[in-house]
């Protein structure tokens, strides 16, 4: 008798145990950039693998209907964190929205100009007289307008056209002679499946300081909330997990996401590995002051303000 009702006991302290810690995990809502992709491939790690869970927060993927809105969101008390880009961050904080930077997801550019490998274009100075195909304005203007003037060029010395978010097949079927603000990491691969070879030029080989591609950003007023601590040390222990595991995580990601079970995005993810920040709350101020000073040299932001106010390095 003393032995079953020790055993019960034991059995009722555990469930309580159980259910006591499942209530104490803290939530976050994470608002993505975009679709998840393997661009997310640290996030998507640190869900799958129990990272997240390990450090004692609950964690919600949010894919955005309008890429612009997340910061937004954030900015409103709508969400936790965004993932976001360092351009935008400046323009944003130029704007008065109350965001801060708290993590990197992506250390290195992304963006580039792409032109098919058969093509005319092999150097930078031959789009000269040439129409370049563009999806958003903005940024992608003055990284165009800096790369083109590393060889001497300008912007009246090209023709852009607006094409949407066709930029691989405008480039395939001949309407434009390269694209601005394609992904190394996904159009390249797009356009060799399709049967063609693309070439990169990198604007940051070309006169465009180097930037992260995605970041995390909160609300400045919450920058000191515990829960951000916890979620960039899981951050960085998926991170390394998959840069040690690459094909294990791979298959943790498809087995969430079967519909990404394709070539691009296989191709995609071994090409954004090395690209992911291994020290993501790390803060690289000199990267962003740079960067804020290029922006403000084009006329994208009015002024340069110190980075400690909108950027930050959680510990």
């Amino acid at each position: 008798m003393k032995k079953r009702l020790l055993g019960a006991l034991c059995a009722a302290a555990l469930t309580v145990g159980l259910s006591a810690s499942a209530q104490a995990a803290e939530k976050l809502t994470v608002l993505l950039d975009w679709f998840t992709n393997p661009d997310h491939a640290p996030l998507i790690t640190a869900q799958a693998k129990g990272f997240f869970e390990a450090e004692g927060i609950e964690v919600e993927f949010i894919e955005p209907a309008d890429p612009a809105m997340p910061p937004k969101l954030v900015a409103a008390g709508q969400g936790d964190i965004a993932v976001s880009y360092q351009p935008t961050l400046h323009a944003q904080i130029n704007e008065g929205l109350p965001v801060a930077r708290i993590g990197t997801l992506v250390e290195t550019p992304l963006n580039s100009l792409i032109v098919l490998k058969d093509g005319p274009i092999k150097e930078l100075s031959d789009l000269k007289g040439k129409k370049i195909g563009f999806s958003v304005s903005g940024f992608e203007d003055a990284m165009l307008s800096q790369m083109l003037k590393s060889v001497g060029l300008s912007v009246n010395d090209v023709e852009l056209i607006n094409v949407n978010f066709a930029l691989s097949p405008s480039l395939m079927s001949g309407q434009v002679d390269a694209v601005i603000g394609a992904y190394r990491n996904f159009e390249l691969t797009q356009i060799e499946i399709e049967g063609k070879e693309g070439k990169a030029f990198y604007p940051e080989e070309n006169g465009v300081p180097i930037f992260d591609e995605l970041i995390y950003v909160v609300h400045k007023d919450k920058v000191d909330d515990p829960r951000y601590a916890k979620f960039m040390a899981a951050i960085e222990a998926a991170t390394i997990y998959l840069t040690n595991h690459p094909d294990e995580a791979w298959n943790a990601f498809i087995e969430a996401y079967p519909n990404l079970n394709d070539e691009l995005n296989s191709r995609a993810w071994v090409d954004t590995l090395p690209r992911f920040a291994k020290r993501p709350a790390a803060l690289d101020e000199g990267r962003y002051q740079r960067f804020a000073e290029f922006m403000h040299e084009n006329g994208l932001i009015d002024e340069v303000v110190p980075v400690d106010t909108y950027a930050v390095e959680i510990r």
